[in-house]
């Protein structure tokens, strides 16, 4: 499964950036989707997963009501939609695909795109 990551960019503290993940293989909804961010001189961390089937969602406390993960299954995608964005949001940010396991945990993820980078200025 190869990911590619698309979006990133430089925008504003306040403004939005929405990420796309494109998936090139034919069992998309077999996966569990995420995204995780790296931060210069820090460790990447969780940001959101979603299920298989999109019903379900989850986030790290630091994104809770800013950031929103979905998934097109027809069009092998996932998106993340960034609003009212940080300075601290400035990271790469990666999507990643996981046949199942701990959403949180790096490990449990199989596929991981290149990463974008997204920067927000004060």
């Amino acid at each position: 499964v190869q990911l590619q990551a698309s979006g990133g960019g430089l925008v504003q503290a306040g403004g939005a950036l929405r990420l796309s993940c494109a998936a090139s293989t034919r069992t998309f909804s077999n996966y569990i989707m995420g995204w995780f961010r790296q931060a210069p001189g820090k460790e990447r961390e969780f940001v959101e997963a979603i299920s298989r089937n999109g019903y379900s969602t989850y986030f790290a406390d630091s994104v809770k009501g800013r950031f929103t993960i979905s998934r097109d299954n027809a069009k092998n995608t996932v998106f993340l939609q960034m609003d009212r964005l940080k300075p601290e949001d400035t990271a790469v940010y990666y999507c990643a695909a996981s046949v199942g396991g701990s959403y949180l945990r790096e490990r449990s993820y199989n596929y991981w795109g290149q990463g974008t980078e997204v920067t927000v200025s004060s």
